[in-house]
């Protein structure tokens, strides 16, 4: 599925999310609901500095995979999986297990491939019997 699209798919059924950048391992932003570039980059520098503080909590070499920032005003989701993360804002006071896993959804929608169209066979003739 394209980015775009999933992103669409994102806030068309979390109501909760505000905004939200799709992007790879290296920062580039595959898709954004916001409308200014800039703010898209802002949060995806934001996206990375978590994650990488996050990190340095870490007793083990596995990466952060998903993590919460909240104050009183909303609160940051960033997730991560195989090579493409997502981050997001919310209001304040989300469900957060629900906003997880809508962002989770996101990624998977965004990391599949679009279906090929299917060949349509066609239809086999006829065979015009003589009527009786």
């Amino acid at each position: 599925m394209d980015p775009s699209q999933a992103l669409a798919d994102l806030t068309e059924i979390s109501s909760q999310i505000e905004a939200a950048v799709l992007f790879d391992d290296g920062g580039a932003i595959l898709g954004s609901t916001l409308a200014e570039p800039a703010a898209g980059e802002e949060l995806v520098l934001a996206a990375g500095s978590l994650l990488a503080g996050a990190g340095e909590f870490r007793s083990g070499d596995a990466a952060v995979t998903q993590l919460e920032a909240s104050t009183r005003d909303g609160s940051v989701f960033v997730v991560r999986d195989e090579g493409r993360c997502i981050v997001a804002t919310t209001a304040p006071d989300p469900t957060v297990g629900l906003v997880f896993y809508d962002l989770k959804s996101c990624l998977r929608g965004a990391a599949e491939e679009p279906a090929k169209p299917r060949r349509r066979r066609r239809a086999a003739p006829k065979s015009e019997e003589p009527a009786e």
